[in-house]
């Protein structure tokens, strides 16, 4: 009797195992799901990725593009600008067929240079012997001038205000005089040399010896 109680205690308990393993307290086809869900997520997420490092190649892409033309208008509005800065002349009294003295005269008589050398930007008017200031800046002038057997005094007037002079007297023989400055000017002041009263300048068409010159030094 005995042995028949322990031999059913054995089977029961032996029971009791079995249908815990066949029962386990984990849901395998929940957890198998979960682990799915969780894939999919993970794919989901490397695609975005990947779209974003696309899309961020294209904004460097276009950055780069953006940076180029940026570059090249900013050359393009510099040269522009440089072409706007380029204000340079250079003239002399007598043209090519030409080889004199004038004055004296009356009055101050304003001098037209009428060999022009340089004119870059068209500032200075061959015709009347004014120079015009195009835009604001800082500008430096020359006047040189020739005399022969009597006195020269030439004067650069800046809207008709005298600025200085240039000026010699000698008894006999050539002779020459210069003077320079550096001036601010707002755009359309204007400057030309004249000839004072009673007094001579020479020049002539092989050397050159009286001249009217300017240039802008930079904007302002």
């Amino acid at each position: 009797m005995r042995f028949v109680y322990f031999v059913s205690l054995w089977i029961s308990a032996w029971s009791t195992q079995a249908q815990d393993l066949m029962s386990p307290t984990v849901d395998i086809v929940a957890e198998l799901g979960k682990l799915r869900t969780m894939e999919e997520k993970l794919k989901a997420m490397e695609n975005e990725i990947k779209e974003l490092r696309r899309e961020k190649a294209e904004q460097a892409t276009a950055l780069e593009v953006l940076r180029g033309s940026t570059s090249e208008m900013k050359v393009r509005v510099d040269k522009l600008d440089n072409e706007d800065f380029k204000v340079a002349f250079s003239a002399f009294l007598v043209d090519s067929t030409t080889s004199s003295s004038l004055g004296p005269f009356d009055t101050l008589k304003t001098l037209v240079y009428k060999y022009v050398f340089t004119n870059i930007g068209g500032a200075y008017d061959q015709n009347t012997g004014i120079f015009t200031a195009p835009l604001k800046g800082v500008y430096v002038f020359r006047v040189f001038s020739k005399a022969n057997g009597s006195a020269v005094t030439a004067g650069l007037f800046k809207n008709n205000q005298h600025i200085f002079s240039t000026h010699a007297d000698q008894g006999s023989g050539f002779y020459s005089t210069s003077n320079g400055v550096t001036l601010q000017l707002e755009k359309g002041d204007t400057l030309d040399v004249r000839l004072y009263p009673s007094a001579r300048i020479y020049d002539n068409s092989v050397h050159h010896h009286s001249s009217f010159s300017g240039h802008l030094l930079f904007p302002l």
